[in-house]
């Protein structure tokens, strides 16, 4: 029982690490960007739609995007499960609370700053990477924490559809009403989250400090 549950407790963290990943490699490029735009009624929109993705309960999602990904296999040879469909439903959760963050990270760096970096003869781009991204770190880091506790937790629903993890071990005792399945699953992901909730933390704090 110990390997199988290290076994897949290993895969729980790769789904979850790697939908963690492809929602920073979004969220933060669109968090920069729509700092910089002029339109905030616009740019509020935007996150306050995407934010509406976490108001889908988690099935429902998967539901979603298996069938939309089925619907694509009409014209491009793609798996409809295993561990892509996970990974995108996963994926779309982790975006809202790490834009979110980026952009009032960003946005919220004192004017004063702002108006001596441009005495200085610093161009936007420059102000935004060197003077407002540095500030904001604590802030994007703070996103990143909840994504990634949100998608560690949200994780077992992808052995709905194939994608292995801790998941596997729950659906299991549920179908054959084995108790000691169930805890096998449960408890290996609620240490995982609360692991990676107090190392975020920890990193959280000792940057604020450090700005």
């Amino acid at each position: 029982m110990f390997w199988t549950i290290l076994e897949k407790s290993t895969q729980h963290l790769f789904i979850s690490f790697s939908s963690l990943l492809i929602a920073i490699c979004i969220a933060l490029p669109l968090g920069f960007t729509l700092s910089r735009k002029k339109n905030q009624k616009m740019t509020l929109l935007i996150i306050r739609a995407i934010s509406l993705i976490q108001t889908m309960p988690g099935l429902a999602m998967i539901a979603v995007i298996v069938v939309t990904l089925a619907s694509v296999r009409n014209f491009i040879s793609i798996p409809t499960t295993g561990f892509l469909p996970g990974v995108l439903a996963l994926s779309l959760y982790g975006i809202s609370p790490i834009l979110t963050n980026t952009y009032t990270g960003i946005t919220q760096v004192s004017p004063t700053m702002i108006d001596v970096a441009t005495g200085l003869g610093m161009t936007k781009r420059q102000i935004l990477f060197q003077v407002q991204a540095p500030h904001a770190i604590p802030m994007i880091i703070a996103g990143i924490r909840i994504a990634g506790a949100w998608t560690i937790g949200m994780c077992t629903l992808a052995s709905l559809v194939g994608s292995g993890g801790l998941g596997d071990l729950i659906l299991q005792g549920l179908r054959s009403m084995n108790a000691t399945l169930v805890l096998a699953g449960t408890i290996p992901a609620a240490c995982l989250a609360a692991l990676f909730e107090l190392g975020m933390s920890l990193l959280e704090k000792w940057l604020t400090v450090r700005k």
